[in-house]
């Protein structure tokens, strides 16, 4: 498919019979009616009518005996508020009683909410499901739909006017939409773990489409009784940024409601970059920030994160209890292996740039050092080789943030180049050590990073010593046998390094973790790549290649 000119122009489809979802409990059909769940009573199918006369369904949840007017936790997303489950898929790593049979995918679980207080209403978006209109993926149309939608909750007779969001990934990303428009109804958001870039944390890394999770997304925002975006289609037609992407999103630094923000090193590909950025830019005085290294899904259900989430929205929404003020404003977690890590509270996000420590390459010899080496080259087939390289600490120290490789690259007959990277840990017995991944993985490196060189140009003024940013709005095409720096985005991670371990830098031609397509999983696949021929990598004075890496001396083990 061509390149769309008219940038405002969604690609649309016919919705998919909303009754032949895959992997979903049946679709009911629409009727509003009040069911009584033991403790619980669900109104069903609730109407509520936006500003341009289109209805959407919401699912409202409240605790059956009570009759004080409650606060709202609302949970948006496009994945069936009828898709209700007691389970995730085992590797997400969930206990049995974890969740209720009450619960959304990625939703607060009702019957424990109701059990505190809360009423919860899980919506099905417009044009989704049975809902009138057409459907949208984020973007301005959606903006006022949940604006309107917590309004109706903060004026509903039963609710005491305070609206909270809670959720994850697309739930999350919904809050930020949400917030940006400031309802005067939503008092607190806790979003855990969405993409907030369109281009560069969802469609495009570095350039380079990717094409393992963007069919799962696109299927999910298709099952409909009318039209929806094609995801797929949309960002298939535009291989570059522009408005459609700078759209999906009002703007970050609008957002001024308190905000109760989670993280995590363990999603590279998709939500990393994005929930991070989304803290630092917010404008929120009353924000808080922790950051995991576990299993997505996980993370969101435990009990005691469970109950993180209630003191924050109980202080809010219900003016019981100190709430967050106690909480340092930031917690990361730095990982040692899988499953020991380390909580730092004296860590600020962003990182600054006053930590980065520049570890220059020899690709000759496979090392980092922090001194420069004489000139050093390396010939690499992508498709079949990798550079290696690597440094060792010599004392236990913490790399948390996000790093920059800058990389002199020479193609021998390609014309472009599409670049992937993976910084790992090696034990100093030379084990290497992985850690959880894409929320049903175990087998992440420390941090991945992708540059397709065409799209290397700069944003100077938004660039740092610990992130190039590119503008990805043109292609300047590589001339064969001349060496360009290239400037490569890690994604940030928070790893313990011990003295005598050795972090290790690859650079190959393709996915550092390879998986085949499964339409069922959260797998960050890239197949759709433009090298051919061999790359001669160059380092030294003239050619001065270098891993910039945010290094703190190491703290306390928990």
């Amino acid at each position: 498919m061509g390149l769309v000119e008219e940038q405002d122009t969604v690609i649309t489809r016919p919705g998919i019979d909303p009754t032949t979802a895959v992997g979903k409990p049946p679709l009911p059909p629409l009727r509003h009616k009040t069911v009584h769940l033991g403790e619980l009573t669900l109104e069903k199918d609730v109407p509520v009518t936006l500003r341009d006369g289109v209805r959407i369904y919401l699912d409202i949840y409240r605790p059956a005996m009570s009759s004080a007017p409650l606060p709202v936790l609302l949970a948006w997303g496009p994945y069936g508020k009828h898709n209700t489950k007691d389970h995730l898929w085992p590797p997400a790593g969930l206990e049995d009683g974890w969740i209720s049979e009450h619960t959304g995918f990625e939703a607060p679980d009702p019957a424990y909410w109701c059990a505190h207080g809360y009423a919860v209403a899980c919506a099905d978006p417009r044009g989704m499901w049975n809902c009138e209109g057409e459907g949208r993926h984020n973007g301005p149309q959606e903006a006022r739909d949940v604006y309107d939608t917590v309004e109706w909750l903060g004026e509903a007779g039963w609710s005491n006017g305070r609206v909270g969001m809670l959720g994850v990934s697309y739930l999350a990303g919904s809050q930020f939409i949400a917030a940006a428009m400031q309802p005067p109804s939503l008092k607190a958001i806790s979003p855990w773990e969405c993409f907030t870039d369109w281009y560069r944390e969802f469609a495009y890394h570095g350039g380079i489409q990717e094409t393992g999770f963007i069919p799962r997304a696109s299927q999910n925002m298709g099952y409909s009784r009318t039209r929806t975006e094609d995801t797929q289609a949309n960002i298939e037609a535009r291989p570059l940024m522009s408005d459609y992407y700078r759209d999906k999103y009002p703007p970050l630094e609008e957002i001024r409601v308190p905000a109760y923000v989670v993280g995590s090193w363990s999603d590279h590909g998709l939500h990393t970059r994005g929930t991070l950025e989304a803290f630092a830019r917010i404008a929120s005085e009353e924000k808080w920030l922790e950051v995991h290294g576990q299993k997505k899904w996980r993370y969101f259900y435990h009990p005691e994160s469970v109950e993180r989430q209630r003191q924050f929205f109980d202080h809010y929404l219900l003016d019981a209890g100190p709430g967050p003020h106690d909480w340092p404003r930031v917690t990361v977690e730095v990982r040692d292996t899988g499953d020991r890590y380390t909580h730092r509270s004296d860590v600020s996000w962003p990182v600054p740039d006053s930590a980065a420590v520049r570890l220059h390459l020899d690709p000759a010899a496979g090392n980092l050092a922090e001194d420069r080496p004489a000139e050093s080259d390396l010939w690499v087939d992508p498709t079949t080789g990798q550079l290696d390289a690597g440094y060792t600490f010599q004392t236990d120290t913490d790399v948390v943030g996000p790093m920059r490789l800058r990389l002199w690259l020479e193609t021998d007959t390609a014309t472009d180049a599409d670049v992937f990277v993976a910084v790992r840990k090696f034990t100093a017995d030379g084990e290497e050590v992985r850690f959880p991944f894409n929320a049903l993985f175990e087998d992440g490196p420390v941090a991945l990073g992708w540059l397709r060189a065409s799209h290397r140009s700069l944003d100077e003024h938004a660039s740092s010593e610990l992130r190039p940013v590119h503008p990805h709005d043109a292609e300047e095409p590589l001339t064969p046998g001349v060496p360009v720096p290239l400037e490569i985005e890690i994604w940030p991670s928070g790893t313990r390094f011990h003295a005598g371990e050795r972090l290790h830098l690859t650079v190959l031609g393709h996915d550092f973790v390879e998986r085949p397509a499964d339409l069922s999983s959260p797998v960050i696949r890239h197949t759709d790549i433009r090298n051919s021929g061999r790359w001669h990598i160059h380092s030294g004075v003239q050619h001065d290649s270098y891993l910039s890496v945010p290094m703190v001396p190491a703290a306390r083990t928990d």
